[in-house]
């Protein structure tokens, strides 16, 4: 349908012009669901009669003059781990899989005010733990360009969902990659912010020092139009960061003329797969012949990033997942004695394998004996990784990377060997620690047709100068989205 062949901003544009009407673009992205969905899984939840409404209120807003933004009418999907007040927000778990919030997140919220339609929840890996989209309690989601691969994870359905024109774009979350590898899977652009630019109230916590929400869509221009309307100081979360300018549309310029582009060698080295490899080289030659100086340099402790991460990220979810016991809400196992019974009961009925790993991996290195060998080590870990970004962007202005060593791998590949599931957040998760802005843009395809995403990163509040240099490379290659082939056929 030609229709869903539209990026966000250009139907934005065609519903304010009265060419498309809201009512319109809603039935053609619900019909695209109802094909796509068997082949794909990338919802949990679709509110179809909550869309139809919400199209109609929105509708009736323009033809009043009342929302004027580019994203009026424009269908998106919403990652299961942020609130909508009355809707279904499972985290993709058993144990939220009959939870309806009470209130709504801020990102969301802002979303509505600029008068987006919210179709519905997306599939990720439970409690946004996990790399492939495959620990859901829903089941796995398929990449739409080749449903025996993953689309990679967490937030997987969100960016499955965009590939596959089941949205028109989406919000995803990122605490160590999830956002930035499974658009570089699924062949779309998104996008990590500076941490603290996006509220974080109504996002489900898995490790709150790290988390941030972001844009999942099909171009940078979108992706930079969607952070303009997501990005906002908010009282209710301590860790949100009131900026000066907020304005990331100004910032789609073809020009990177003297720009510095910094290359790390330890991303480019040992364990990337060698097609990967030449599409992000590639990728920079191009940025290059645009006008930005290109080198390699040496990023210390990048080695160090993932057991850092790890032993942070665990240690936060055995926290923030404490609060999920049988009692205020949630699931209930069904027979118990007494309450310690129930307790142990309902959340080993509740949680899945990998959430019960890495609560008991926190629960470990935040126990009396193992806390300063492990957490404090962690921490101090964590600011020195900050420090060696610091230093590198005092030369550089983007450093450039993959934002996955392989293309997606094989669905169940990942999870039989949970380690190397965690070795492929390799080139993401130092900017989570850091709390920097990151951008994957997609730069090629594999051999087997597989995307390729090349992984910018910022130094914090940089989020204009990736969005330039994105913006610059997608000029400059011509490249537009490409929607798989088998989308609405059976593969």
């Amino acid at each position: 349908m030609e229709l869903l062949k539209l990026t966000a901003l250009e139907l934005g544009r065609k519903i304010q012009a009265g060419e498309v009407s809201v009512k319109e673009a809603v039935r053609a992205v619900i019909e695209q669901i109802r094909e796509a969905e068997p082949l794909i899984h990338s919802y949990v939840t679709v509110d179809e009669e909550g869309a139809f409404a919400q199209a109609e209120e929105i509708q009736k807003k323009i033809d009043a003059g009342e929302l004027t933004g580019p994203l009026a009418g424009v269908p998106v999907a919403v990652k299961d781990n942020m609130c909508i007040k009355g809707q279904l927000t499972t985290c993709s778990s058993r144990i939220l899989s009959n939870f309806k919030p009470t209130y709504t997140a801020e990102a969301v919220e802002n979303l509505k005010k600029a008068g987006a339609v919210i179709i519905g929840k997306t599939n990720m890996d439970e409690f946004a733990m996990g790399s492939t989209t495959e620990t859901s309690w829903y089941g796995p989601t398929m990449n739409p360009h080749n449903t025996e691969h993953v689309p990679g994870g967490s937030s997987g359905g969100s960016c499955a969902a965009v590939a596959a024109q089941e949205c028109y774009y989406a919000l995803g979350s990122d605490t160590g990659g999830s956002i930035r590898q499974p658009s570089s899977f699924c062949g779309v652009v998104g996008m990590k912010p500076t941490y603290g630019t996006v509220s974080r109230y109504g996002l489900v916590a898995y490790g709150s020092s790290l988390d941030q929400i972001g844009p999942i869509a099909k171009d940078v221009s979108d992706c930079a139009a969607i952070l303009e309307v997501i990005a906002s100081h908010d009282t209710k979360d301590s860790t949100s960061v009131a900026r000066e300018d907020y304005d990331f549309t100004s910032a789609l310029v073809e020009d990177v003329k003297g720009l510095k582009i910094g290359i790390p060698r330890d991303y480019v080295g040992e364990g990337l797969d060698e097609e990967v490899k030449k599409a992000v080289m590639d990728a920079a030659k191009v940025l290059e012949a645009c006008g930005a100086s290109v080198e390699f340099f040496d990023l210390g402790l990048v080695k160090y990033a993932i057991p850092a991460y790890y032993t942070i990220a665990a240690a936060e979810a055995s926290s923030n997942l404490e609060r999920f016991d049988g009692v205020k809400y949630g699931y209930r196992t069904e027979e118990y004695e007494g309450l310690h019974n129930m307790y142990k009961k309902t959340r080993s009925e509740g949680f899945g394998a990998e959430v019960k790993r890495r609560i008991m991996l926190g629960s470990f290195v935040l126990s009396s004996g193992y806390y300063d060998a492990y957490y404090l080590k962690a921490l101090r870990t964590k600011a020195l990784i900050k420090k060696e970004f610091d230093k590198a962007f005092e030369k550089y202005d983007i450093i450039l990377g993959p934002a996955a060593p392989t293309t997606a791998p094989k669905l169940g590949e990942s999870l039989s060997d949970p380690m190397k599931m965690y070795l492929g957040d390799i080139y993401t998760i130092s900017v989570n620690l850091a709390g920097l802005p990151g951008i994957s843009v997609p730069v090629g395809k594999d051999s087997k047709g597989l995307p390729v995403g090349m992984q910018l990163i910022g130094n914090v509040f940089e989020e204009k100068t990736l969005i330039r240099a994105a913006y610059t490379y997608e000029c400059a290659t011509k490249k537009q989205y490409e929607a798989p082939a088998q989308i609405g056929k059976e593969a």
